[in-house]
């Protein structure tokens, strides 16, 4: 989320039936692109903790001690480059958790400094970064006996609170970021129509401290993920084509 509206008191985030914990014969195979820092970087640590294999991918390995010291392996992963996303899909040895992460805020915040290149770059790291992984992970998360993709999107995407001012994301005039999150809830909605094997789900983080907004969110880091961790360890039978935040579905 980029800055706020008002403060609001969120309630603990409800509790998803969770799939069977990892065990020895059968550890759960995740990846997390866009984590070398930030909400991608405490994923992958909740879901070691949880008991996950966690691959973290990121443009640059050299800025992934973070992320090796917490025990994820680092693998090199440029949403926006096809064959990056090939070679990183190829050093998996399984796949059961894909989160589609990745994001840019981009260099438009309004209409007087927006054109057709700054929505395109936007558009294609936030929307078409997660079809280009989706599509090359397709083929191991079909192998998987409890195959889930977890989008990570943002309320900046949702129209009913762009134009709410009680809502924390009415202030929010970027056109880009705020398309590309939009078009993310429909990609999402789409894959779970055509996947009905999987459980495919989108998150928002809600206001929460991080770079994007000079850590002036009213969440915490932690609190900022609660919504993809719980959609992450979704069991066959939990929800899919949903759109989730730390308080629980979003209604369309």
């Amino acid at each position: 989320m980029l800055r706020p509206a008002s403060i609001r008191v969120v309630p603990a985030v409800p509790t998803l039936r969770r799939a069977a914990a990892p065990t020895l014969e059968h550890m759960t195979t995740t990846l997390i692109t866009g984590a070398n820092r930030s909400l991608g970087l405490e994923t992958a640590r909740r879901l070691i903790d949880a008991g996950h294999t966690v691959y973290a991918g990121m443009r640059d390995p050299a800025t992934g001690d973070d992320a090796r010291e917490l025990g994820a392996h680092v693998v090199r992963l440029d949403v926006g480059d096809e064959q990056s996303v090939a070679s990183a899909i190829a050093e998996l040895p399984a796949l059961d958790v894909l989160v589609n992460n990745a994001g840019v805020l981009g260099t438009s915040y309004g209409v007087d400094d927006l054109d057709a290149d700054a929505i395109t770059a936007v558009l294609d790291t936030n929307v078409v970064g997660v079809v280009r992984v989706t599509q090359a992970a397709l083929p191991l998360l079909r192998r998987s006996e409890n195959p889930v993709i977890v989008n990570v999107a943002s309320g900046v995407g949702w129209p009913r609170w762009l134009t709410d001012p009680s809502h924390d994301e009415f202030p929010v005039k970027a056109v880009p970021y705020a398309a590309s999150k939009a078009a993310l809830v429909a990609l999402t909605v789409q894959y779970a129509k055509n996947l009905p094997q999987m459980r495919v789900n989108a998150s928002d983080p809600g206001y929460t401290a991080t770079d994007f907004n000079g850590h002036s969110g009213h969440q915490t880091i932690t609190e900022g993920t609660d919504a993809t961790v719980a959609l992450a360890q979704l069991g066959a039978d939990g929800p899919t084509g949903e759109f989730h935040n730390r308080d629980g579905r979003i209604d369309f």
